[in-house]
């Protein structure tokens, strides 16, 4: 279950940090609200997840999905770049995450 709840921790990773690029410094009340919600959420899901999971590979793989997540919707909602090269360092982080939980040792969840 700890890697489930890691999963969707860095998926309201994802929807916080977007979310701040909505919220205009926090300006605008319900994309503020909206953002804080998600960091509450996404925090509190990746506490869960490290009662079972090393805090190193928590930690690793929450931002790897949020970083990987966040250059996804970067490109499809603001027209960031989609060069190939960036293309290629995203596939990197995602092996990587891969590889942090295939390889993540003295876990059960």
């Amino acid at each position: 279950m700890a890697w489930v709840f890691l999963a969707i921790a860095g998926l309201f990773e994802c929807g916080w940090a977007i979310g701040l690029k909505y919220t205009e410094g926090f300006s605008r009340l319900w994309p503020s609200i909206f953002t804080i919600a998600a960091m509450i959420v996404s925090f509190q899901l990746l506490s869960l997840s490290m009662k079972s999971i090393p805090v190193g590979t928590a930690y690793a793989v929450w931002t790897g999905i949020g970083a990987v997540g966040v250059a996804l919707l970067g490109m499809a909602l603001f027209g960031e770049s989609r060069e190939f090269m960036r293309i290629v360092c995203i596939l990197l982080i995602v092996s990587g995450v891969i590889g942090l939980r295939v390889f993540a040792g003295g876990s059960s969840g």
